[in-house]
């Protein structure tokens, strides 16, 4: 979990209903990052309701800042026009989304694990997870899990789609033979329909963002300053590495997961699934095949 001080309540929140859900059986250990020190209340009080090891960490300053490249004459007013033009958190996240995006895989205290699900303040977990999605992953040979997908803001990514073009074209090798292309275009790659995995939930392997492709994807896009000159997402990001680097059977809709981060809810299908896994959501809540969602067209592809 990356989580600021001031997020104290929110964030123990999520953290009592994914240990009362899930973690109470399992002891999985807890990770905190803050790009500043976490309070002594902070620590404290986490401490009392995590049920495996806890550990609290600093961001490294240069995984965290602007970088000194980025022409930030440019970047303020790109975050002037986009303030201006009544973009949701137009002038915000862009160092937590680079940071996401490129170097939380990276963090020291990170390099003695291989899985992560992350997890933010002001989340809820509707549903009892009995079976542990790590194993699941693992056994089934999956990269990376999802529970809910939609369309991202086209203004925030608008030259996203030409970088990730280029990148491509330079790089054919790194593309996968049975990739998920169709979720993410309608028209075989020409242009991007918008949607991705939304990050905020994320059930994966580190090593997959260690490895070559994503490391010379996530150089490539930041040498262009898009998180910064727009203001690209770890969302789509991560989503379209997934889509194109891995094969598709190895990326995984944890159905079964309930899961609320607001104001989009996931809730599993079907009332057997929902009554088995004691589920506090009800599915007509669910955002899955709601306007914006793009499940239907991860489900297109899967199948």
């Amino acid at each position: 979990m990356l989580a600021r001080n001031n997020e104290l309540e929110k964030a123990m929140q999520s953290v009592r209903e994914l240990e009362e859900k899930f973690n109470h059986q399992f002891g999985y250990p807890w990770v905190f990052l803050n790009n500043m020190p976490f309070s002594q209340e902070f620590k404290e009080k986490m401490s009392a309701i995590v049920s495996g090891p806890v550990t609290f960490a600093l961001t490294p300053p240069h995984h965290w800042y602007q970088p000194g490249w980025i022409d930030e004459e440019k970047a303020s007013a790109s975050r002037d026009q986009m303030v201006a033009d009544d973009i949701i958190y137009a002038g915000a996240y862009r160092n937590m989304c680079r940071f996401n995006s490129g170097f939380f895989y990276r963090h020291p205290v990170l390099q003695q694990y291989k899985w992560y699900w992350r997890v933010e303040p002001d989340v809820h977990f509707h549903c009892v997870v009995d079976e542990d999605p790590f194993v699941i992953m693992e056994e089934q040979k999956k990269v990376y899990g999802f529970t809910i997908a939609l369309l991202e803001w086209e203004k925030t990514i608008t030259t996203l789609w030409k970088t990730v073009k280029d990148f491509i074209e330079e790089n054919p090798h790194h593309v996968a033979p049975n990739n998920s292309m169709g979720f993410l275009s309608d028209n075989d790659g020409e242009t991007y329909n918008l949607c991705h995995f939304w990050s905020n939930f994320e059930i994966a392997d580190m090593d997959f963002w260690r490895g070559e492709a994503y490391t010379e994807f996530f150089h490539y896009l930041d040498k262009h300053g898009g998180f910064y000159y727009e203001r690209w997402g770890d969302a789509p990001v991560h989503s379209i590495a997934a889509a194109l680097f891995l094969n598709k059977d190895q990326l995984h809709f944890f159905d079964e997961i309930g899961y609320e981060h607001a104001p989009f809810t996931h809730c599993p299908h079907g009332s057997g699934v929902s009554k088995k896994k004691q589920c506090s959501c009800r599915g007509w809540r669910s955002f899955d095949y709601q306007g914006y969602s793009c499940l239907r067209k991860w489900e297109r592809i899967y199948k």
